[in-house]
């Protein structure tokens, strides 16, 4: 039996590679729709070759689509429309904030999520986690991929910490005035991974391990000092779990998303993407600690996961922020930290987290926040 599958952010690198598998394996999947933020010409392509019955588009000329007989969901909010039309799975390959409505509509509606939008975890945390009672999340991004895996068939209270790797980038080892030259161009060359920019940029700064490691606090239910981070310059230990007799069980594979996408679509199901086994006989696998002083994403990351509440959606909001303003190159690569350090000493008190008015009004404050701190620093 055909998997019913909708892909949000279908045009982004998840996406793609997504529909890459299902390209592969064309009578495992039925395409029930395809989003993209605004990318008209790549959403049209797909949407002729897969003959999706729904498709989502948030900004952009819908009359590009008028000669497609599909039903079309047009704005703000289309992808959370999308995610609510009855599916096996859902993917969630949104970037940023805006993945969270989309989880959660999904997640409402009882289709099973596909989570490869950590911010949804990051920002909407137990909230999230509560609605995932009833409704399955498999998440996809690696690491956390591969610790679900190794978490298979475990008994409750067998788990010491979980394992977390990062790749530590393009500037792992670099001094501060080495990362004070360094240019949106260089800090794009990701050494292993096919990312898009905002995550290839949050890899650079290690801010991406931070929010991985708030994510796999609420996925798995372990605390903050059971979250053990790791560089592993080879990308081939994507994770892991320390059990109690300290025995540890590791996840390796090649770098290639497209591992933990198709496990997370057809789960439990395997099937065979990549061409390459992992090479154990010229395979040397090494791991170091993070250099927290250097990268400060990572400590301020886990200190707004500690603090809880309002805190790390403060946290992911100013990282938009001060990531884009890098892109854009209005500020440097060590300014990421400072404008989030900042954002993250004045938050103020907003309750709980619980619904979506109070998590965007966080994140509506965060960002002004930000983006003056973005200014007095471009001044």
């Amino acid at each position: 039996m055909k998997r019913r599958l909708t892909i949000l952010g279908s045009t982004g690198s998840i996406g793609l590679q997504a529909l890459e598998v299902v390209r592969s394996y064309p009578g495992r999947f039925e395409v029930v729709g395809l989003s993209a933020k605004g990318n008209t010409s790549i959403l049209r392509e797909q949407v002729r070759e897969f003959e999706p019955p729904y498709i989502a588009l948030e900004s952009g000329d819908i009359r590009t689509f008028e000669d497609l007989e599909t039903k079309k969901l047009m704005g703000y909010g289309a992808a959370a429309s999308l995610a609510e039309v009855p599916s096996d799975i859902v993917l969630n390959g949104i970037v940023g904030f805006a993945g969270l409505a989309a989880t959660v509509a999904a997640l409402k509606a009882g289709n099973t999520v596909a989570l490869a939008n950590k911010e949804s975890l990051v920002v909407g945390g137990e909230w999230v986690m509560r609605l995932a009672k009833s409704t399955p999340i498999i998440p996809v991004d690696s690491e956390h991929s591969a610790i679900f895996q190794c978490l298979a068939g475990r008994i409750e209270g067998e788990v010491r910490e979980l394992l977390l790797t990062a790749s530590g980038g393009p500037f792992f080892g670099y001094t501060k005035e080495e990362l004070r030259r360094i240019g949106p161009e260089d800090a794009l060359k990701h050494p292993t991974w096919r990312m898009g920019p905002k995550i290839t940029i949050d890899s650079a700064t290690l801010m991406n391990k931070g929010l991985e490691a708030i994510e796999a606090h609420h996925l798995f239910d372990v605390p903050f000092d059971g979250i053990r981070i790791v560089v592993h310059r080879q990308s081939i230990v994507h994770g892991g779990v320390i059990f109690k007799d300290r025995a540890a069980i590791l996840h390796a594979a090649l770098p290639d998303m497209r591992i933990a996408i198709a496990h997370a679509i057809l789960y439990p199901e395997r099937i065979d993407v990549e061409d390459e086994p992992v090479g154990f006989k010229e395979a040397t696998w090494t791991f170091e600690e993070p250099q927290q002083e250097v990268f400060r994403c990572l400590p301020l990351a886990a200190q707004a996961g500690k603090a809880g509440g309002a805190y790390p959606v403060a946290l992911n909001a100013a990282n938009e922020i001060a990531v884009e303003a890098f892109l854009d190159r209005r500020i440097q690569f060590l300014h990421i930290p400072d404008i989030v350090e900042e954002v993250l000493d004045v938050v103020p008190e907003f309750g709980a987290m619980d619904s979506m008015e109070v998590i965007k009004a966080v994140d509506r404050w965060a960002r002004q926040v930000a983006e003056k701190a973005v200014l007095r620093g471009t001044q």
